[in-house]
């Protein structure tokens, strides 16, 4: 499955490291360094044309973001990096053992985050080993395109561009939600409102170009799949909460994953009609870490559907709603995301 995209914000903060501080700074260096104009790219005789008809269609969108969605209007995805590695980064979860909340990581921009993300894979796998040696259960997180939340001109990058069509379109107007309205500390927030945006933002770019209705088949089952982990998550937390020694809960634990393999066959061949799309997911080690990032894009995505239809359906009106939201003490915003999803 992808995961949507995690705001890569590390390189503007003070970091715990200076020798973390340093690899992101060069990393993000690095990219702006690397950048060429998509105009330039799209006319130079020597871009392969499959490369070329990617790129016009971003920028169709990226104009279409700020004519018609009322999302910034900036220089972010009007330029284009080749990468040299299939990633662009690498993003480091981690748990305690017998846990299943994050250990997270605190950076002035960003807020608090749950993972740290690197340039470099032999670094984030150097961080992994780190983490494992502290005994906490770990997971590595591919990161196709990142953010800077709009203090840098965020490029399209080569590993955007094997995604379909909806998805490179939604990824630039999810990218450009987080620019319009970000709020520190409640991840959770951010990425629900931005999934919105980029849903809704798809649903009118292709009404826009006459295409038929997006076949929202992919999202239901990724909202079922996601379900799935919760509710996994959920019997972990009860375990982990038990009065128990802690092999034994070690050993609740393991058998807790591996009947969830088995719910996983049950529920692939009944409720997801034989789909094999997170087959690559299940293959791979399942630990607390591992399932840190399902829920976090789809908490609040109905209660922003809802502000939407009270918006009238017009974006600034949503947009100021939004960020009267992003004002509120946490309490209070959560408060009202809760009512708006009943």
């Amino acid at each position: 499955m992808r995961y949507a995209l995690l705001a890569l914000i590390t390189v503007l903060a003070g970091c715990r490291s200076l020798g973390y501080y340093a690899h992101v700074t060069h990393g993000q260096a690095a990219l702006l360094a690397q950048r060429r104009s998509i105009d330039k790219v799209v006319a130079d005789p020597a871009t392969p044309e499959k490369i070329r008809q990617r790129l016009e269609l971003a920028l169709e969108a990226r104009r279409f973001a700020s004519k018609q969605l009322d999302l910034p209007d900036n220089r972010s995805y009007t330029y284009y990096v080749q990468l040299d590695r299939p990633w662009v980064a690498w993003n480091v979860f981690a748990t305690p053992e017998l846990s299943v909340s994050a250990v997270t990581h605190c950076f002035p921009v960003a807020g608090c985050v749950a993972y740290r993300g690197f340039f470099r894979k032999d670094l984030a796998d150097r961080e992994a080993m780190r983490e494992r040696a502290l005994g906490h259960d770990v997971a590595l997180g591919e990161v196709p395109a990142y953010s800077t939340l709009g203090w840098f001109a965020d490029p399209i990058l080569s590993s955007m561009l094997r995604w379909d069509d909806d998805e490179l379109v939604g990824t630039i107007f999810h990218e450009l939600a987080h620019q319009k309205i970000y709020v520190k500390d409640d991840s959770s927030f951010n990425e629900s409102y931005a999934s919105f945006v980029e849903r809704q933002g798809v649903r009118e770019w292709r009404r826009a170009r006459r295409l038929p209705a997006r076949d929202e088949h992919g999202d239901a089952l990724d909202h079922a799949f996601t379900r799935e982990i919760l509710a996994l998550r959920d019997r972990l937390k009860a375990i982990y909460a038990e009065p128990w020694s802690d092999d034994a809960k070690r050993v609740a634990k393991a058998e807790e994953f591996e009947d969830f393999r088995g719910r996983y066959l049950l529920w692939r061949a009944g409720e997801a009609g034989g789909d094999h799309r997170y087959d690559r997911w299940m293959a791979r080690p399942l630990n607390n870490a591992s399932l840190l990032p399902f829920g976090l894009y789809d908490t609040w995505t109905p209660s922003f559907a809802a502000l939407f239809e009270q918006s009238g359906r017009a974006w600034p009106v949503f947009f100021a709603k939004v960020s009267a939201l992003a004002k509120l003490a946490p309490e209070d915003r959560t408060r009202q995301l809760q009512m708006l999803k009943r």
